[in-house]
């Protein structure tokens, strides 16, 4: 049994039958495969260079972690958004976060036995093979070195079979981390039929019912602020041209006591905004 000196990831998939635990894809090629599992600590070369020199490039597996660490976060990223199309990003973020975690990365490393393969430093080969972070971080070799091989088509089916049912888990996890209830049962059985069926053409966003944006409002409030000058919004009487269930709002617009520019809109703001336009010409500004 291989030890770890960190609790295990709190991401515990449960593999089937129906959903089976990828095989690991080889890496053909002797050179790429030795260099992946070649720890810096074996050769004992220097950390603190800038840059190798071209005739002795360094042959540890640091380049491919991070290689790989980048292909990871690229394919779960997708991933992600093919499972929970809808999901912002503050979400997803946490989700990813949990799925290349160093602690699950350990996880799989172990299920598939990397550690054991890694060439240390043989003072510190227990220790080492004992952590958590090397544990990640010889996944992430491995990732690094089977895209240079064979690329994105080599590395993300595999990638994507592996990491789906930790982000099922990780998805169950945030959910309730934002107090949301369950998934239902029903809703879990939708999610794996869009899974298995090309995603549909989404939807094309509603247009904005105003005509009118908000932005030269608050341009001018702020070059106003920055000179500071005082401004005065002088509305007409009652509702304007409008009825009272759709008043449609007229203001003029003063700064320092003179006439800026004038406005109509279905809000006050959409009025002061039209105002503020002609405002922003006055001081110069073309938006």
């Amino acid at each position: 049994m291989l030890l770890s000196d960190s609790p295990p990831s709190i991401l515990h998939p449960v593999f089937n039958a129906a959903q089976p635990f990828p095989p690991l894809p080889d890496i053909n090629k002797d050179s790429i495969r030795t260099q992946v599992f070649t720890h810096r600590s074996y050769y004992g070369r220097p950390n603190h260079v800038f840059e190798d020199q071209p005739q002795d490039p360094s042959p540890d597996n640091e380049k491919y972690e991070h290689l790989g660490d980048t292909v990871l976060g690229l394919v779960v990223t997708e991933l992600l958004l093919e499972m929970y199309p809808n999901l912002r990003v503050g979400p997803s973020t946490k989700i990813r976060a949990l799925v290349v975690g160093n602690s699950t990365l350990a996880d799989v490393s172990r299920m598939y036995d990397l550690p054991r393969r890694l060439r240390l430093h043989p003072a510190q080969a227990i220790t080492l093979r004992a952590s958590v972070n090397i544990q990640a971080d010889v996944f992430e070799s491995y990732v690094g070195g089977l895209y240079l091989e064979q690329d994105l088509p080599g590395v993300q089916p595999w990638l994507k079979a592996l990491f789906t049912p930790y982000a099922t888990e990780a998805y169950k996890r945030v959910r309730e981390q934002h107090r949301l209830p369950p998934i239902p049962t029903t809703a879990l059985v939708a999610l794996d039929s869009v899974l298995s069926s090309p995603p549909p053409s989404p939807p094309h966003p509603r247009p904005c019912t105003t005509s009118t944006t908000i932005g030269h409002l608050a341009l001018f409030n702020q070059q106003l602020q920055k000179a500071n000058r005082i401004v005065e919004w002088i509305y007409a009487d009652g509702t304007g041209e409008g009825t009272k269930t759709t008043p449609i709002w007229l203001v003029r617009c003063e700064v320092d006591g003179e006439i800026y520019g004038r406005g109509q809109g279905g809000t006050k703001k959409a009025a002061r905004n039209e105002a503020a336009k002609e405002g922003l010409k006055k001081m110069g500004i073309e938006v």
